[in-house]
């Protein structure tokens, strides 16, 4: 069963007054990040997002969301209209975005707090979500007594903490180390074996991208379309032993062998005018 339905979505935006953009040798104060994408997204499914730069990943994903509005097309989750954020549906960004006089505990609390779920229940699930992001004893943490990798668990694991039926991420390992990135990697496919939510993950990583997917989406340059949807038959669970397999780097190189032409087309893309670029 489809959960959600993405119809025909585009997106432009007016550039500021005084801003103007070169498309195609013309100049024009409208860019338009997203023409015609369609997707379908099953129940529990693993769907990762990659293309080049401004292909209109993460603002799909806004869009998903009910974050942004689309200048055309539709998204429905469970056959309703998106056009506002949905209780439903958790975010996680590329930055980890947790309050920073907030605890670890704090900071996973809050997202049941604001939906008025009693202390006693919302410190229990904190604490059930710490201990099974490998932070147990780091309740009373501060952010900034928090590794990077620590304080990304303990952002998805906020996201978590309501319980959503679609988990939305923006690049959240993005500004990791490699090591720590994979580590995670491989705690979010342990954790999202147990609660079968839907999953949206946008990266510029191929090997993040397979490594993580059930369909690997692979979108054009600007402007952004669904340029491929490639099926990734890998076993589950995965480790990282199987970046290794050929499996694996056929699987790499048919996405990048998608992929090249609209990296090569973005590098010739339109560029904001410096004169105005303030």
């Amino acid at each position: 069963m489809d959960r959600i339905v993405v119809s025909d979505i585009s997106k432009t935006f007016q550039l500021k007054p005084g801003q103007f953009v070169t498309v195609d040798g013309e100049a024009t104060d409208r860019v338009t990040v997203l023409d015609g994408v369609d997707l379908s997204i099953r129940q529990g499914e693993f769907i990762t997002l990659v293309g080049p730069s401004g292909s209109g990943k993460s603002v799909l994903l806004d869009i998903i969301g009910g974050l942004t509005q689309a200048t055309g097309g539709n998204v429905q989750l469970d056959g309703r209209r998106i056009t506002r954020p949905d209780p439903k549906t958790g975010y996680v960004f590329q930055q980890y975005a947790l309050f920073p006089w907030r605890t670890a505990l704090a900071n996973i609390e809050y997202a049941l707090e604001v939906r008025g779920v009693a202390k006693a229940e919302r410190t229990a699930t904190a604490r059930h979500l710490l201990a099974l992001f490998g932070l147990a004893g780091f309740e009373d943490r501060f952010p900034n007594q928090l590794s990077g990798g620590m304080q990304q668990r303990v952002a998805i694991a906020r996201a978590l903490a309501s319980n959503p039926e679609v988990l939305l991420m923006d690049e959240p390992f993005a500004a990791l180390d490699q090591q720590t990135r994979e580590l995670l990697q491989g705690e979010l496919l342990r954790i999202w074996g147990k609660i079968n939510t839907t999953v949206i993950f946008v990266t510029h990583s191929i090997d993040e991208a397979i490594f993580l997917a059930d369909r690997v989406v692979v979108m054009t340059a600007r402007p952004g379309a669904v340029k491929e949807i490639i099926d990734i038959d890998l076993p589950r669970p995965r480790d990282g032993d199987i970046r290794a397999s050929a499996e694996f780097n056929a699987y790499r190189a048919r996405v990048w062998d998608v992929l090249r032409d609209e990296v090569n087309k973005a590098q010739k893309d339109w560029t904001l005018s410096p004169a105005f670029s303030h």
